[in-house]
């Protein structure tokens, strides 16, 4: 059942990074602003994530590494809540209410640079990268893709400090002229980082099952 439920984690996570991954681009080309699909991805990229950590966590043998493994749950636990708040609110709030002011919605609409809920974002994938460091420690390196996935969670985490300290600096002004592509820009390269390590955790999880 563990390993079971780390394959689902890493099967909707992936789905998850790359239906994101094609609605950035559809959006980049056509210039749309309709985002609820990458909203929604970003729901689901949250459930896999925590199904997947958690999965780590029980099948790992090491009881020298459950105080890391924990660790890694509760960071995606705290990643999964700021992201169902950011996005949630996009989703109903600002997307549902046309009445709202540009004053409102400079501090609430994930959209604009530097807003309290874009911040909260960055945060929220911030402990993301914490969460994919201690999780790394419960990787066992059996095979050369058990390593790999290791290396990609571990260097993962160094994410954690860029979004942590980015919204304390004028890195994302409101102002900033190329601001919407910069930002999608990296958010892709973020999904072709990622997207590697979901495969990677599904082989993880199949070998488990004694299938490779």
């Amino acid at each position: 059942m563990n390993e079971r439920l780390g394959k689902i984690g890493s099967a909707v996570t992936g789905a998850s990074v790359l239906a994101f991954a094609l609605d950035m681009i559809i959006r980049l080309v056509t210039e749309s602003d309709i985002v609820f699909m990458s909203y929604l991805a970003s729901f689901f990229i949250a459930v896999g994530y925590v199904l997947l950590t958690a999965s780590f966590v029980s099948v790992q043998k090491n009881k020298q590494l459950t105080a890391a493994g924990l660790a890694g749950v509760a960071f995606a636990v705290v990643y999964a809540l700021l992201i169902f708040i950011v996005y949630y609110a996009m989703l109903t709030t600002v997307r549902m209410n046309a009445y709202l002011s540009e004053e409102t919605l400079s501090i609430i609409k994930y959209e604009h640079l530097g807003s309290l809920f874009f911040n909260y974002n960055l945060l929220g994938y911030g402990f993301m990268g914490l969460s994919t460091f201690f999780i790394g420690f419960t990787v066992a390196p059996r095979k050369k893709s058990d390593r790999v996935l290791r290396l990609l969670l571990w260097i993962h985490g160094v994410f954690f400090i860029s979004c942590f300290l980015m919204p304390m600096f004028p890195v994302f002004a409101p102002d900033m002229n190329g601001g919407k592509v910069i930002g999608t820009l990296v958010l892709l390269v973020w999904c072709v980082y990622f997207l590697p390590i979901c495969i990677l955790s599904w082989r993880h999880f199949t070998k488990k099952n004694g299938k490779h």
